[in-house]
């Protein structure tokens, strides 16, 4: 990676030069084969204002990218230096999110994939699946009260323990009339 510093209006100092290599060294944790980065420090003077203001400017050349420009005004350098290297991590970061999660998959490699998979297979292994089901046995009932409760809820049938402890079911016929097993 080329890294060039440029200083317009303002002295670039030692301590200067490392925070901005520092910022741009952390740059490289994306993997993202960066080409150059170039750095401006420019000092400005506000108008209207006494005071001096000071802005840095990356600019970061990706390969199959274009050009990432990142601009930071401030009073201080340093902290436009860290502001700045903030917001171009965070563009490297949405630029690396966006290659690597979002790969398209060709009509073809689709084609292919579904060519694997038995449809009617699939289609029959949802059909025959039996879902588990726990019954609520109850204290023992009359059947008088299960047939008034079938017919009040509309349910087909109900499953409950007679007077005698045995479990019977009560269901509905289809000619409308009730069915006792």
């Amino acid at each position: 990676m080329n890294i060039s510093m440029v200083g317009r209006q303002v002295e670039l100092t030692d301590t200067i030069k490392q925070q901005i290599e520092a910022s741009i060294d952390s740059l490289s944790k994306f993997n993202l084969d960066i080409i150059s980065v170039r750095a401006i420090a420019s000092g400005e003077e506000k108008k209207g204002h006494k005071g001096k203001g000071v802005s840095i400017e990356f600019s970061i050349n990706l390969p199959n990218k274009n050009t990432i420009v990142i601009k930071q005004r401030d009073d201080d350098l340093y902290a436009a230096i860290d502001v700045a290297a903030n917001r171009a991590q965070k563009a490297l970061r949405r630029h690396h999110d966006r290659i690597r999660d979002h790969k398209k998959e060709g009509i073809n490699g689709a084609k292919a994939a579904s060519k694997d998979i038995d449809m009617s297979s699939e289609k029959e292994a949802v059909e025959d699946e039996i879902v588990p089901h726990e019954l609520e046995l109850y204290k023992p009932q009359e059947v008088q009260d299960i047939l008034e409760n079938l017919k009040e809820t509309g349910k087909q049938f109900e499953i409950f323990n007679d007077i005698d402890g045995k479990t019977r079911v009560l269901y509905k016929r289809n000619d409308g009339r009730f069915g006792l097993y």
